[in-house]
Parts: C-alpha cells; structure tokens; sequence
C-alpha cells in the first residue's frame, strides 16, 4: 500500500482533461516533468502531489478537484490484497454522520489528530447504531482507530459535501450533499473497476418499481431484494417502505445500506426500515420465513454452481420442481416467489433464454398451472446489463386462496427498428415504461376485478390462456406468440406505398441521366500529386473535430428537450438524428460542437459514407453522437462536395484505415487528397454530389420495396388482403 497518493498517465490525463498522448508528450519534451515512483515500466506511477504541482506551474490546471482528491487518497487507503471497494465502506459512514447528524462533525473537526482519531470512530458507531440499529457498527464493519490519511480523507469528504454556492471553472466541484457527494465517489469507483461492476441501471429499477405499482407506497409496505447489489432497485423504492435485501459480498451490501440509508430524508426517525445482509441468498437466506409485498431483483446469470445438490428438497421448490443445474435463474425466480406474500408481486430481469430453454420448461410449466406466472414482456436491448441483449421481464404473483386466474400477458416492448442494434443510449425510456406500466396495469386490474382482459395488438401484445402454452415446449417468449404488426399496414396504405414506390422509380430516371458522362483517364497512370487531411489542417484549410464518445444523449420524442444529436448509426443510414444531447447528464458539454452548412461528417468506424450538411437540412445545427469526425473546410480552398466524394472513395478510406481489428477504423488525418485547384474541385465536386444523390435515391426506392414487399406476403399469409376474383 503506497503511504502517499499515486496516479498513473491515464489518470493525469483525466485530470488535465487532455488524451494520454499528450502525457507521453509532456514527459519526453519537459525535462521537470515528475519521475516515476511506482508502478511498472509499461504502467508508472507518479506522486499525485507532484502532478499537482506540476500541472499548476504549468498552467495547465488550477486546482485540482476535490472529488480527485478524495479519491486519491481512498486509493491510497486501498489494500491491494483486499476489496477494492473497502475504504468507501468508512467514507460512506463518515457521509451518514454528516447526513443524519451535521451538528457533530463542527465540533470534532477543531480536536487534534490524536484525539480525533478515535473519537470521530465512536461518533461515526454512534451514527450508524442510531440510523440503522444496535449492530449498524457491525454489520458496516467500522474501524475502532483512524490513521492521518483517514482524518485526511474526511476533511476532503467534508469538504465534497459542503454545497457550493457558485462552481467556477472546468474543475469546480458541483453542489452536492453528503448523498450527491457518495454516489460521485460510487460512480468514480465503477469507472475504475468496470469489470467488478454491473448495477441495474436506475432506468431499468424505476421500471421494476413501476410494475410493482401502488402497493409499495402504503403505510407498512414491505419490499425485498435478493441480489441487492449496490441497491439501485430498493433505491427505486419509496423510502417509507421497509427494504429488505441480501448481496454475497459483504462490502457491496455495506455501500449498498449507506446509499439507501443517505437517500432516505434526514429527518427521518431512525432505526430506518432498512435490513441488507451480507450472504448467499439461495444457499444461506438471511431472510428465512420473510415473505413481503414486492419482490424485485436482477438476480446472476448463468450460475453452474448455484446450490443443485445441497438444495434438492428445499420447501421452496413447488410440487417439487427442482430447478435443473443449468436453469440457476429459475432457481432464483422461485426463491423470489417463497418470500412474497399470497397476492404479492415478484419481478425479475431475466435473460430471453429462461423462457424457452427446454431443460426448464416442467419447472414453466408448474408456475402457469399454479397460476403465479403473469406476465413476460421483451425489453429492447440495453435495458440493462448485458447491454447487448434483450432481457425479459417476468412479473409473478403468489397466489392467494381463490385465485383462479390462468391467463398470461405476453408484451413485446422492443420497437422494430432496435432489433440488433442495442446500446444503453437507444432505449426510448419513456415510451418504453408508458407501454410497460399501461399494458401491465389494464391486465393486472381486469385479474384482481374479474373484468374483460386488454384485447390483442398485434405486434404488441397478446393475452393467452395458460393452457394454450402447455405443450412440449413451454415456450413463453412473447416473440413466438405475439402476432406481428403489417409493416405497410392495410389495403389502402400499401396502395400508397405502390403509389409512392412508382413515383420513386421514375425519379430514379432522372438522377440516372444526371450521371456524369465518365470516360478513360486522359494520362492514365501518372498519380496526381497529393496532401493529407493533417497537413490541409496545420495549414489552416480545414479543421477537424472528432467527437470521441460524443455528448451524451437520450432518445428523441414524447417531448425529450435537447440539441438534435446525429448517431454514426444516423450517419451511415441516411436518417435525420434520433437523439438528442441529455442537458441534466453532467459529462453534457456546455456549448457542444454543431454542424453548419458546408461541414462534411464521416464516421469513425468502417467507411465509404460522408456527407454534407446542406443549408437549412436535417443535418444542420446538430451535434455529434460518438465516433463521428467533422471536416469544416475553408471553401475559397476546399470544395465540400469535392472533399466528400473523395472520402467515399474506396481506395483512399482503404489506404486511411486501421485494420487492427474485424472493424475499420478511419485515420482522417492521414487521408490523402489529391492536390487540386479550386475550380477543378467544384467541377468534380458537382459530379460527386449527382453520384451522391442517385445513391440515396436508390437505397430509398429499395427500402421501400422492401415494406412494400414485406406488407404484401404479411396480408396474403394472414389473411387481412385477398388477390382479386379469378387470381
């Protein structure tokens, strides 16, 4: 454990907020730069006071963030043979005390060090026994002696808290609170350990919450969560609700516990409703005999060695189900069920798969016929981790005596157009929770009251007896089940679309003439003479901006406010942006980069896609989503149109490209150009832009071939469109 702060290059380079190029820089070219006092040779480290130092005489920081510096010196607290989350344990007590007691820290912080160090431990024990009960010390594993670096570190933590009137400047610490200031530290902990990590986002937990509906905000409300993690789902919760919840690693149920107890009102009397225990929740339930309103997680996936042998005649297997060793997730969506009340609600996020696996379908089929299964709904890709697949949503309910309600809801809510593109940025939450809840809901009224059931939507939507999915299978995915929607819709739309198509073809007439003529080269065989887009921009020619991971954003529509963001999806489709920059993430920059006329934008993966922003277009006064390049040329220099063409050339983006991976990526700098005057440029700017034009024209006489095509075979198989009399 290093007995001062360290960082590495990437971490001074997070600090200056500059790339770590640019470190490697400084170190060869500044003879003061800080040596290395740690680390390894491809790895080092440097003393974070003499960055400091460094980076100010410099000018190239002014102060460095408090948030950086607590960090640094929880970093420095870290035992390296330990958890890595461990010193966030006392920091998140010192924030309690803070939070539920601000009175005493003012006193303790005027003592000496010697006296400090261990009266503020009693205090810090004192705070959690009153917030969270007689053993809240224990079960947060306080330490009983503070060194200095300890006492450092609350001073800084403090200091974090405090709310700050006026930020000033790139480095300015936002207001916070002992609250604000623990999930700062929390998220700086996930972008230093992504691998140990992956919270239920707190989209996808308001999601759970919404389903469970209002039971939860009733008087004497009780929730559990088996797989509490760092608690976002009992987060999601209102705080008046009794919270219970397990985690198998100790540290992450205690950081789990302070987030709830820091997030609930100080005023708030204490022991808080609040029971996380540390423990396997299959193999070692710390909840035994617990049964509650709601039961909501987002248990592990994919667990081999989940309890199958020890746990073989558990009294939570009904009718003796077993789960089979390879279904560990419908060991846990029984587990959920046992400790719901009768008339309860269970819902799990669980991978597509747990609904048609054939090795589970006896333990389905026990949950229809008892009648407990109500609902399975396909969420679109990047509702939750793992990012990259469609989870369902399972909602039960634990049946009381009488029910006799055997039909379930199968709702497909993942739009068409993300199948297989994904991404956490893609999922429209409002739209998404809006057809979640009101189907949800208009189905779980008509169960509880006896009324007409929601009637089918195609492409939706459907509600089945659970006896029509008893068969061999059992399969319960929405997507089999659910009849799809006619893309073109009925008879008179898709006499439109005809409509429309032919209209399409016959312009596609006219761009064909508008071709250029092209005939042999006149001097075949002598390259012109070349400049790279690096050296056009040194010159002063064009400017280039990379937007990198881009402003972060959110779907557009149902009122989303925000600059109009273009995706590299937006780009290489032809589609006007379908996002727009998020102004209440804190990474949103304050004025981002917005295209104008005459920019050419290029993606930065793959290639032979560039266009130009036209005047009063889709494309202009947007800003740019990530992996995008910006080319602003001077156009007394250089041709938009002309620049452009030669950016879709095949060779040229060949020669450009990285091909370290099975992706290409465009290295714009060292894309060479031939050298050319500017009217030569505008002469085959123009033909570019005419090729451009037929190009688009074409894709979009093709894509609408396609929904037509596509809309004619749906209604003839389904019956809904019939071929005239004598066909």
């Amino acid at each position: 454990m290093p007995d001062r702060p360290e960082v590495t290059a990437v971490e001074i380079a997070r600090l200056a907020g500059v790339g770590r190029a640019a470190v490697s820089n400084w170190r060869r070219r500044h003879p003061d730069f800080p040596q290395p006092v740690g680390g390894t040779d491809a790895s080092p480290a440097f003393a974070l006071a003499e960055v400091e130092g460094w980076l100010r005489s410099q000018g190239k920081i002014a102060e460095l963030p408090v948030l950086e510096r607590a960090w640094r010196q929880l970093e420095t607290l870290r035992d390296p043979a330990g958890h890595p989350a461990a010193p966030l344990v006392p920091a998140g007590a010192f924030l309690l005390l803070l939070h539920r007691e601000p009175e005493v820290w003012p006193a303790l912080a005027a003592e000496p060090d010697t006296r400090l160090a261990t009266a503020l431990p009693r205090a810090l024990a004192q705070a959690a026994a009153r917030a969270l009960g007689t053993d809240g010390a224990a079960r947060l594993g306080l330490p009983s002696l503070l060194g200095s670096t300890y006492l450092d570190l609350v001073r800084l933590l403090a200091e974090l808290a405090r709310p700050a009137a006026a930020p000033a400047g790139p480095v300015a610490d936002a207001p916070a609170g002992p609250a604000a200031a623990f999930e700062r530290l929390l998220t700086r902990h996930a972008e230093a350990n992504t691998r140990q990590l992956s919270p239920t986002p707190p989209e996808a937990a308001g999601l759970l919450a919404a389903v469970a509906g209002p039971a939860l905000t009733v008087h004497g409300a009780t929730a559990l969560d088996p797989a509490a993690g760092l608690g976002a789902v009992l987060l999601a919760l209102p705080s008046a609700a009794s919270r219970y919840g397990q985690d198998l690693d100790p540290v992450v149920a205690a950081l789990a516990l302070l987030r709830l107890a820091l997030h609930t009102p100080a005023a708030d009397p204490g022991p808080l409703p609040l029971d996380l225990r540390a423990g396997d929740s299959l193999r070692a339930d710390a909840h035994p005999g617990l049964t509650v309103d709601a039961v909501l997680c987002q248990p592990p996936y994919n667990e081999r060695d989940w309890g199958h042998d020890e746990l073989q005649y558990d009294s939570r297997w009904p009718a003796g189900q077993l789960p089979p060793r390879g279904e560990s997730e419908l060991a846990w969506v029984l587990h959920c069920l046992a400790h719901t009340r009768p008339g309860g609600l269970a819902a799990l996020l669980l991978p597509p798969t747990v609904a048609s696996r054939r090795a589970g379908r006896r333990v389905r089929a026990e949950l229809l016929r008892s009648g407990a299964l109500r609902a399975v709904i396909a969420l679109p890709a990047g509702a939750a981790p793992p990012y990259g697949v469609p989870l369902h949503l399972w909602v039960l309910r634990r049946p009381a005596p009488g029910d006799d309600f055997r039909q379930v809801l199968l709702l497909d809510a993942a739009p068409p157009q993300a199948a297989g593109v994904g991404g956490r940025d893609r999922v429209d939450w409002p739209e998404l929770r809006a057809t979640v809840t009101a189907s949800w809901q208009a189905f779980d009224e008509a169960a509880a009251t006896g009324g007409p059931v929601p009637a089918d939507r195609p492409g939706t939507h459907r509600v089945m007896a659970a006896i029509d999915l008893l068969d061999d299978e059992t399969d319960l995915s929405p997507a089999r089940h659910v009849p799809p929607a006619a893309p073109a819709g009925d008879a008179p739309a898709l006499a439109h679309l005809r409509g429309r198509l032919t209209e399409l073809l016959a312009g596609l007439a006219g761009h064909d003439a508008a071709l250029p003529e092209a005939g042999p080269a006149r001097q075949p065989g002598r390259p012109p003479a070349v400049v790279t887009v690096g050296e056009l921009v040194r010159s002063g020619a064009l400017e280039v901006v990379s937007s990198g991971p881009g402003a972060p954003a959110r779907p557009a529509g149902h009122g989303a406010e925000g600059v109009p963001l273009l995706t590299d999806q937006d780009l290489i489709t032809g589609n006007p942006p379908t996002a727009v920059t998020d102004p209440g993430d804190p990474g949103t920059p304050d004025a981002p980069v917005l295209t104008r006329a005459g920019d050419v934008l290029v993606p930065a993966l793959g290639g032979g896609v560039a266009r130009v922003v036209l005047p009063g277009g889709p494309l202009d006064g947007v800003a740019l989503g990530r992996q995008l390049h910006l080319l602003r040329p001077d156009p007394a220099l250089i041709d938009p149109e002309f620049l452009a063409g030669q950016l879709r050339s095949t060779a040229l983006t060949r020669r450009a490209a990285s091909h370290a991976s099975t992706t290409a990526r465009l290295d714009i700098r060292r894309v060479e150009l031939p050298r050319l005057p500017p009217e030569r440029q505008r002469v085959l700017g123009a033909a570019f832009a005419r090729i451009a034009a037929f190009d688009t024209a074409l894709h979009r006489a093709a894509a609408l071939g396609r929904t037509l095509a596509q809309g004619l075979t749906d209604g003839l198989a389904d019956g809904t469109l019939s071929l005239p009399p004598g066909e």
